[in-house]
């Protein structure tokens, strides 16, 4: 038969076909990419040069630390948090030595009243009010927290130490603050793990970062570390040497360390801070109970907050990231950067998955009715078609155990039973990235695109359900 005179089964079997080649193949390099990794990871852990140790952490938690340690925290309409989080902060690291710098903007008077009622009188606070309305984006709000350092250093005659970043949502951990200060002493970044916690009233939307950050904080960047790439900042829970952020500075012209206009600025910081030729270390350690030394927070729970974070990330890292920091000569960094840089690609190739998936339970209720033949396979397709689904059942078996260790086994199978979520939030955030990175090229003026947050882990039971 020509192919002029094929039917619309014949063509709906083409279009499988080619739609079966084209996601088959990508999914397979991206199982690939990720299965080095993994090895990567199993050889460490196997011959010991990867490890997390058990610390006295109670006596850890009150050390006098080294030197000067300024915390930044920015922040946008974030009063229904930012109390929490001071309060919290300021009574789990009681060293004489800490600075929180708290910004705020003037034309947000209700993040600015939560945030001195918090105080309690601490003199160890430092709230910072923006010259600007805002949002401007949180790399501004980073610098103008800079300068504010920068006079007080000028008054007490002797500079930071450290500048540690966090979130107006986080829970610090009581230790992290002398792990920093300790791990500093090798390196100019050190970040620590994040803990999104599960979330009661968001099981399916909220709870998924559970099982990205478990996996990538116990396996990703415990590789990059190992094998001497950058660290990209998470933005919360690390640390850099002040000397280092300096430089940072110089680079921008001797004012701010961060790119005003930059969507990801905590992304940029660690890879920045690689590029100029320091050291950089992602640290784990367990208190003696078992617990992560980690950053934990609620991280956003309605689906829209969601895909636009998560366009932020992809917009930042994978497309505006492209642009400001390029590409590196060393072979890790190039292998990196491309983990780091495949979100659209990924968006992509799911979709066509998708895609397919319908077209091919189209096509066989259509067989089931007697209209028209299945697609037939090939050996080769046979083949593409077993091993992504070998490769399936590895990624969705170390999924469960990097989220039961941390969350407990019933964490564990929901985050199995969340993957088909956490894909089709991948493609909307792909396509709104792909969106909004042509609106930039056009120029669009970029903003502070956050997201809200309503409940906070300090404060026990969530009090506030958000709509899932």
């Amino acid at each position: 038969m020509e192919i002029w005179d094929w039917g619309a089964w014949q063509w709906l079997a083409l279009l499988q076909h080619e739609l079966l080649l084209f996601a088959g193949v990508f999914f397979l390099v991206g199982a690939l990419d990720d299965l080095a990794v993994d090895a990567t990871w199993l050889w460490l852990r196997m011959t010991g040069r990867i490890r997390t140790p058990r610390l006295d952490t109670r006596s850890l938690a009150t050390r006098p630390l080294k030197g000067q340690a300024a915390i930044f925290i920015p922040t946008w309409n974030e009063h229904e948090v930012i109390g929490d989080t001071i309060a919290y902060l300021l009574n789990a690291w009681p060293q004489e030595e800490l600075r929180l710098y708290v910004g705020c903007y003037r034309n947000d008077p209700d993040t600015i009243a939560a945030a001195m009622a918090a105080a309690r009188g601490d003199g160890r606070l430092r709230l910072v009010i923006h010259d600007r309305a805002g949002p401007s984006t949180k790399a501004d709000c980073l610098n103008r927290l800079y300068r504010a350092l920068c006079d007080d250093e000028m008054r007490w005659g002797e500079k930071a130490r450290m500048v540690v970043f966090h979130d107006a949502e986080d829970m610090v951990d009581p230790a992290a603050l002398a792990l920093l200060d300790e791990a500093i002493e090798a390196a100019e970044f050190v970040q620590l793990p994040v803990l999104p916690l599960p979330q009661v009233h968001s099981r399916w939307v909220g709870s998924h970062y559970c099982e990205e950050f478990a996996e990538a904080h116990a396996k990703a960047m415990v590789v990059r570390d190992a094998l001497g790439a950058a660290i990209p900042a998470a933005g919360v829970g690390c640390a850099v040497e002040r000397t280092a952020l300096a430089r940072l500075a110089t680079r921008h012209g001797g004012v701010a360390p961060f790119a005003a206009d930059s969507l990801t600025e905590d992304y940029e910081l660690g890879i920045g801070i690689a590029n100029s030729g320091g050291r950089c270390r992602f640290v784990r350690a367990r208190h003696p109970d078992g617990e992560l030394v980690a950053t934990r927070a609620y991280f956003p729970a309605q689906l829209d907050h969601v895909v636009r974070q998560k366009t932020r990330w992809v917009h930042g890292i994978a497309l505006q990231g492209w642009d400001r920091l390029g590409w590196s000569m060393r072979p890790v960094e190039i292998w990196m950067r491309l983990r780091d840089r495949r979100g659209p690609l990924t968006a992509l190739v799911l979709l066509a998955g998708y895609l397919l998936l319908a077209l091919s339970t189209l096509g066989w209720g259509a067989e089931m009715l007697g209209y028209g033949a299945g697609m037939e396979l090939s050996r080769p397709v046979k083949v593409l078609l077993a091993l992504n689904f070998f490769f399936f059942v590895w990624r969705a078996a170390l999924r469960f155990g990097f989220t039961a260790r941390e969350f407990g086994a019933i964490e564990g199978l929901r985050a199995v039973l969340r993957i088909p979520l956490t894909n089709v939030i991948a493609i909307m955030a792909g396509r709104r990235a792909l969106f909004a990175y042509a609106r930039t090229l056009a120029g669009e003026r970029i903003v502070w695109d956050k997201t809200p947050h309503f409940s906070h882990p300090a404060r026990g039971p969530q009090e506030k359900a958000e709509v899932i």
